[in-house]
């Protein structure tokens, strides 16, 4: 059987892994063997130009150190300040600079020029994220012809927003390098499909841009998900029930709505916290009735445009603070830090509404593992942003559109009031969808797809064609 290789910016770190995408991956590993490949998280002066392999809790791992320069231009510059804003149609947050591109492709090249010498003739390569776009093309450039597979873990940007990133020609170019690339929604391969069907403008100079062939590679929609079955495990832990005594006591007897995210503007934090105060606004009954919490750990504060956000998250929590708090009552809690999957199943648990309402998502695996959490017999209610990859798969979760505060603050009272039976019909068929999409058949799928029996291990590109599978 083939060898499975893992690429990503990051690889894996010691100790268990934080989330289930680790998870599947790692099993994935230790089930066909191979290796993860990616920065080691050091930033040196003169990087060695081969890979240092480690054991990583059994995993191996093979790790290349970038300059601080490139880091910059490559992770924190183009990566972030330019694919990540746009591709959420965050253009007015898009920062560009030149110069960014030049270290974005150095950085895929010093990747591929360190994995080639690793990789045998059968291998698979599995590459994940917005980070390595242009990593098959600097491999085919070097002589690779083994399978692979990108992996979109953020939305795809419309045609209009595409054309707003520099050098998206080049971009859209690397991805036809690939054998198959996978995205987190329909939505999705329908924006990359309208591209490839209709490509670019023309120049400032009048004459169309030379359009990219699509016809070898396939495009199809592997949505991801988690493993709902052991967030029920975790929330019916020793350390899920010790958070949720501790918390059960700080409530004395309030509802909790809760809200579980990175502190990121994609997430639509600000907004959220502003139609929570007006359902307080709106109803009166559900003061000292109700309690929101928001876990937002930091995320990529050197970035100003996070650091706005931080700044601006916090001025609408105090705002909410002085209007509503009693000297015995706290209408929220604000916390900036990261918890471990045990407590946030605790927290999931409890919660009698989980508040996932990203502006735009990928997939988002918060509203999965809420599912997950819940007591069959006492289930809270999902809200869900429709912009969220997870909306297309969690049809019975309050669907809302995250920048209209009035109608998120009617959903919040909407759940707040469900009855009994109307939780646990939602519920059982949100976790028969999260138990369908589960992190584990993601992976399968997308493997499967990549290199099926048939072709594992020949060594050759094959014609593939557009698709879209559920």
């Amino acid at each position: 059987m083939s060898r499975i290789i893992i690429v990503s910016n990051r690889t894996p770190g010691k100790g268990p892994a934080a989330g289930g995408l680790a998870v599947a991956l790692r099993d994935t590993l230790a089930a066909r063997e191979g290796f993860w490949f990616g920065w080691s998280g050091k930033l040196v002066d003169e990087p060695s130009p081969k890979a240092k392999f480690d054991s990583i809790d059994g995993l191996s791992v093979a790790q290349v150190d970038l300059t601080r320069e490139d880091y910059q231009a490559y992770y924190a510059g183009f990566s972030n300040s330019i694919l990540w804003p746009s591709f959420h149609l965050r253009l007015d947050l898009a920062t560009i600079e030149a110069h960014w591109y030049e270290g974005y492709r150095r950085v895929n090249t010093q990747f591929a020029r360190a994995l080639l010498p690793l990789l045998k003739p059968d291998d698979i390569i599995w590459v994940h994220d917005y980070h390595l776009i242009p990593l098959a093309s600097e491999l085919r450039q070097l002589g690779a012809r083994n399978r692979i597979g990108f992996y979109l873990h953020i939305p795809f940007p419309t045609s209009d927003a595409l054309y707003a990133i520099p050098h998206h020609q080049e971009l859209m170019r690397d991805l036809s390098r690939y054998d198959l690339v996978g995205m987190q929604a329909n939505r999705d391969v329908t924006a990359f499909t309208e591209f490839a069907e209709h490509q670019a403008p023309s120049t400032l100079a009048g004459s169309p841009l030379k359009s990219v062939d699509f016809g070898r590679t396939e495009v199809a929609a592997f949505p991801i998900g988690s493993d709902p079955d052991a967030f029920a495990r975790l929330a019916a832990s020793p350390a899920a029930i010790k958070m949720i005594k501790r918390m059960e006591r700080s409530l004395n007897g309030q509802q909790l709505i809760l809200g579980v995210d990175r502190l990121d503007y994609s997430k639509g934090l600000p907004q959220r916290v502003e139609a929570y105060e007006k359902l307080l606004a709106n109803n009166t009954r559900f003061r000292r009735e109700v309690h929101m919490l928001q876990v937002a750990p930091p995320s990529r504060d050197s970035i100003k445009e996070y650091k706005q956000t931080s700044d601006e998250l916090d001025a609408i929590c105090g705002r909410v603070m002085g209007r509503f708090a009693e000297p015995d009552w706290q209408p929220l809690t604000y916390v900036k830090r990261a918890y471990g999957q045990p407590s946030l199943a605790g927290l999931y648990r409890l919660a009698r509404v989980g508040l996932v309402t990203p502006l735009r998502d990928g997939m988002n695996l918060v509203a999965h593992e809420y599912i997950g959490a819940q007591d069959p017999a006492d289930p809270g209610v999902l809200i869900l942003s429709r912009f969220a990859g997870a909306a297309e798969i969690f049809e019975d979760a309050i669907l809302v559109n995250p920048f209209d505060t009035d109608e998120t603050a009617e959903a919040l009272r909407m759940a707040l009031d469900m009855d009994l039976p109307e939780r646990q019909r939602r519920w059982q068929r949100l976790m028969k969808a999260a138990k369908k999409h589960n992190v584990e058949d993601w992976s399968k799928a997308f493997l499967d797809r990549l290199a099926p029996a048939s072709t594992a291990g020949t060594g050759t590109r094959d014609i593939l064609y557009l698709a879209s599978v559920a």
